[in-house]
């Protein structure tokens, strides 16, 4: 089967909204049903119990290796915003603390930062393209996006030289772009299993350096935090990035699995390359039409200029055509993936006329 075919939703649509949520493989649907109808048939006992954690751990490999780093380091969380909430509430910040961010953040680490400057701590606010600069002897921490979900542009390169943390919001990257934890220089980067990994809502990873990680408190602990719990308060939490697993349904996180085996036997740095490479045609043929494209670096977002957004988008809809458009933004957003090719761009450009 050709790797396009994978994906149905491409039958009726040119889908170009992984950003957002990706298309879901037709292989992942079928074994996240079957993960389903076990529980139906067999009901939920410990077979089902130990299901769970055989998938979350297969998970929690496939994740590692998506982000080039050890499964000890990685927690399976409900998504990206989990996984910012938890470090950045984990940490002990506030007054005296300053943390730098950028002016145009997703509300996903916009909430923590809020949170953090509830606890006085100071959040600092710059241009996207100044994070680095604008570090100084009295920043604590830097919080910000590895791939902006506005413009699809890559946080500096400096960035893994300043010296105070970074933490990363890899919502728009892993699946997106090349992601290499050690070579970013982040301690965190929390990602989304729904967006270019294709699976299900609700799933998600966080990395967690383990040097940095033991200044991380375990705020909202779970079952799933717990070395041994036979010793009732004394009870301790794992020393390893599992500590901030989350529990969720065997059917999401199966899904999330099955459709991560389905890049991977593609192969995920060719899934990345083809995704990069018609994103950038699709942002040239774009420009030569007349619109004005955001400034992007070499990711899979093009967001492009148009008179209202949001009645557009529900026009592009209506003519089979799935982007977004950017609240407070003249942006219509196209999310483009190697599941993609140029006949999704034609529809889309027909569309726009």
């Amino acid at each position: 089967m050709a790797f396009r075919d994978e994906f149905p939703v491409l039958e009726g649509l040119a889908y170009l909204n992984a950003g957002t949520d990706g298309p879901i493989p037709r292989a992942a649907a079928e074994a996240a049903r079957a993960e389903l109808d076990q529980q139906v048939g067999q009901g939920r006992l410990m077979p089902h119990f130990m299901r769970r954690h055989e998938l979350g751990d297969e998970l929690r490999a496939g994740y590692a290796r998506a982000m080039h780093c050890s499964p000890e380091d990685v927690a399976v969380t409900s998504g990206t915003s989990a996984g910012l909430g938890a470090v950045l509430a984990g940490l002990d910040i506030g007054p005296g603390d300053e943390i730098v961010t950028s002016d145009a953040e997703h509300p996903g680490l916009l909430g923590p930062l809020i949170a953090a400057r509830h606890r006085g701590a100071t959040v600092k606010a710059v241009p996207f393209a100044e994070l680095a600069n604008a570090v100084s002897a009295r920043t604590t921490l830097v919080a910000a996006s590895h791939v902006s979900w506005i413009t699809g542009e890559l946080a500096p390169a400096e960035l893994r030289d300043v010296p105070v943390p970074v933490i990363l919001d890899g919502a728009q990257g892993t699946g997106a772009v090349p992601v290499d934890v050690k070579q970013l220089g982040c301690v965190a980067y929390a990602a989304a299993g729904q967006k270019w990994l294709c699976g299900a809502d609700g799933t998600g990873m966080l990395y967690l350096d383990p040097a940095f990680g033991e200044r991380v408190r375990t705020i909202n602990p779970t079952y799933y935090s717990f070395e041994d719990t036979s010793h009732g308060l004394e009870s301790t939490f794992k020393g390893s990035a599992s500590r901030f697993d989350l529990p969720l349904p065997r059917e999401a996180v199966a899904l999330s699995k099955y459709a991560l085996d389905v890049l991977e036997a593609e192969g995920l740095d060719t899934v990345l390359a083809r995704s990069a490479d018609l994103a950038e045609t699709f942002a040239t043929r774009l420009a030569e039409a007349g619109y004005t494209v955001a400034p992007r670096g070499r990711t899979t977002l093009v967001s492009f200029e148009v008179k209202d957004p949001e009645a557009m988008r529900e026009r592009l809809g209506e003519r089979g055509v799935a982007v977004r458009n950017l609240p407070g933004t003249p942006y219509l957003r196209a999310s483009v993936g190697a599941w993609n090719d140029e006949s999704d761009l034609d529809r889309l450009l027909e569309a726009l006329k």
